[in-house]
């Protein structure tokens, strides 16, 4: 067998398969007229049951909704992702902040973020570990309600600089002698 018979051969049963992909698309104008055509053309002696005729109306109804759901779920999810983009377009340019309990420190910058503190909070201290698990500072934090800021300058409780890596934020609160479960949020830095 050639080259050429081959992509002959190949380039007609594709055309042959669109043809059918076409032909099982039917429109609401086919598919009266099918039915006009169905109706004219019976035998007499046996006429269709006129519930026969109502469920193949309702089947195609049926399909017809569906596919114009499918459409409007497709417009919808476009939107969406539409919308998700302008939104996040608004934040070019600002520092946002962001649930995490780990730092990943460069070295060089200063970290700072915020905590949730709850109510009635009496104290509370932020310790930043290193990767192992060992404590490397321990910082105070306002004992105000609600968002506070905190700023880890990448200094051990010592004074001297840690290398860079991963550090861990763990925060303890407590109310009346009872530890309290706080959030802590470091701050992503928009990079120009």
């Amino acid at each position: 067998m050639s080259i050429n018979s081959l992509s002959t051969s190949t380039v007609a049963s594709t055309t042959a398969t669109k043809a059918r992909n076409g032909l099982q698309e039917l429109g609401s104008d086919q598919f009266i007229a099918l039915m006009v055509a169905q109706m004219r053309n019976q035998d007499p002696m046996k006429p269709t049951e006129p519930s026969e005729f109502l469920g193949q109306l309702a089947q195609f109804s049926t399909v017809s909704g569906v596919r114009a759901m499918q459409d409007s779920m497709t417009d919808m999810v476009t939107a969406m992702r539409s919308s998700q983009m302008l939104s996040g377009t608004s934040l070019v340019g600002r520092d946002v902040l962001a649930a995490s309990r780990v730092i990943n420190h460069d070295g060089v910058s200063a970290v700072s973020g915020a905590i949730e503190v709850p109510l009635g909070v009496s104290s509370a201290t932020m310790m930043i570990k290193d990767s192992n698990g060992a404590l490397v500072r321990r910082i105070p934090l306002s004992t105000q309600a609600g968002l506070n800021d905190f700023a880890w300058d990448g200094k051990n409780d010592a004074g001297a600089a840690v290398p860079p890596g991963r550090y861990s934020v763990e925060v303890d609160a407590r109310s009346a002698n009872r530890a309290e479960s706080v959030s802590a949020s470091t701050e992503i830095f928009h990079q120009e």
